[in-house]
């Protein structure tokens, strides 16, 4: 197999263009353009790991449903996702950063996230547009709180985030909503991409300090390993007769495939030194400046929880949340996957979410914040998930 063909594409992404309520045949046909690109993708070479549907938000196109209603039709879609075997439906953002937007409902995602393994949602509470709602923290926080009580091992916190200025057409879970016509978007786990592209340069960056290299360097790997599946995708989208949404270049990491060694490479010494701010943002200015038809974040991502390296300079008390916003101001995402007390305050976690949103309303970027609080669990004690999808790690003060 070409090596330029074998990075893995973490999701196929479909944001479907039909308003709620959703029937049965438009799921159907959105599972089947999904699987007929997967298809396409594995033929070529490419590891696909998952398919998602993307869709409007839910708030906005059901305004006058009752919670009742909204509690019944989150039934009657997660059966249907079952009958398709379609296992990431994003049910989009409840835009509570909108003055008119009634914050008594946000209160009614518990319900549909807590008994609906298959659907994630989020609230943005910030947008250029109106600025921040500082109201919408506490609910939004609530719901945070809530999550990691009424779900097993606060497992349910893995398909909700807080968003701040965040634009619809990520391919990114929980991050994702749509808004238009029906598209295709794709996301990598190129982690690895990020640390081949260094490794070949290891004695170079180990007596430099122009971290313009590492940007160049980057960005040449990026565009000969990434051009093959934006091409298909390309190609794929013009027989269906849909959109292409761009590809999210965010390196990723899963578990063992890890972004820290490529970072520390570049930073001269473990996560969290001098330095570590500077090399970020390089390989972050790396992802921005292809040429690539892009979408979501295009930002390093630091999830503590799903990044087994990142998770160990964590325990080690290398990184901080403090630390982790800082280097969002410079790279993806905000503050993802952070392992919390099961006793924060819903008051403490709302201001953690106005700090995140501050920093993207200033910095006019995407960010978002996805919190776990442990029940049961107090700082110093490790977390026990048990999902193939999280690793463990301590929690902080």
């Amino acid at each position: 197999m070409p090596a330029s063909l074998s990075l893995p594409v973490r999701t196929i992404t479909l944001g479907i263009a039909e308003p709620h309520p959703l029937p049965a045949a438009v799921l159907k046909r959105a599972k089947d353009l999904l699987e007929y690109a997967r298809a396409r993708y594995v033929e070529a070479g490419f590891e696909v790991q998952t398919l998602r549907l993307s869709t409007r938000p839910l708030f906005d196109d059901l305004a006058e449903m009752s919670p009742a209603g909204f509690a019944d039709y989150a039934k009657e879609l997660q059966h249907i996702l079952d009958d398709l075997g379609v296992d990431y439906c994003s049910v989009g953002t409840a835009q509570a950063a909108r003055p008119d937007f009634p914050l008594k409902r946000l209160a009614w995602l518990v319900d549909i996230l807590a008994q609906r393994s298959s659907l994630s949602a989020t609230v943005q509470i910030a947008t250029q547009e109106y600025g921040l709602r500082n109201e919408a923290a506490q609910p939004a926080a609530l719901i945070i709180e809530r999550l990691s009580q009424e779900t097993e091992g606060g497992i349910g916190n893995f398909r909700f985030a807080m968003l701040a200025c965040v634009p619809p057409g990520c391919p990114f879970f929980p991050t994702a909503y749509h808004a238009g016509p029906t598209s295709l978007a794709l996301g990598l786990q190129s982690a690895s991409i990020v640390m081949e592209a260094l490794q070949v340069h290891a004695s170079e960056i180990s007596h430099k300090l122009d971290l313009s290299l590492v940007t160049r360097w980057v960005r040449d790997t990026l565009t000969t390993r990434v051009t093959p599946a934006v091409e298909l995708a390309q190609r794929i989208v013009q027989e269906k007769q849909i959109q292409f949404g761009g590809i999210d270049l965010s390196p990723a990491p899963m578990g063992e495939d890890s972004i820290v060694p490529a970072l520390e490479m570049c930073g001269g010494g473990p996560l969290g030194g001098s330095g570590m701010l500077a090399a970020i943002a390089a390989v972050t200015t790396a992802l921005k400046s292809t040429t690539f038809p892009t979408c979501g974040y295009c930002g390093v991502m630091l999830p503590v929880l799903e990044d087994a390296l990142l998770g160990q300079r964590w325990e080690e008390g290398r990184v901080n949340v403090h630390q982790l916003l800082l280097y969002s101001s410079v790279c993806g995402m905000g503050l993802d996957t952070i392992p919390l007390a099961g006793t924060t305050s819903a008051e403490s976690i709302a201001r953690l979410l106005l700090d995140v949103a501050t920093l993207a309303l200033r910095l006019r970027k995407p960010l978002s914040a996805r919190l776990f609080p442990m029940p049961g669990k107090n700082v110093g004690e490790r977390t026990q998930f048990t999902s193939p999808h999280l690793t463990n790690t301590v929690i902080q003060s």
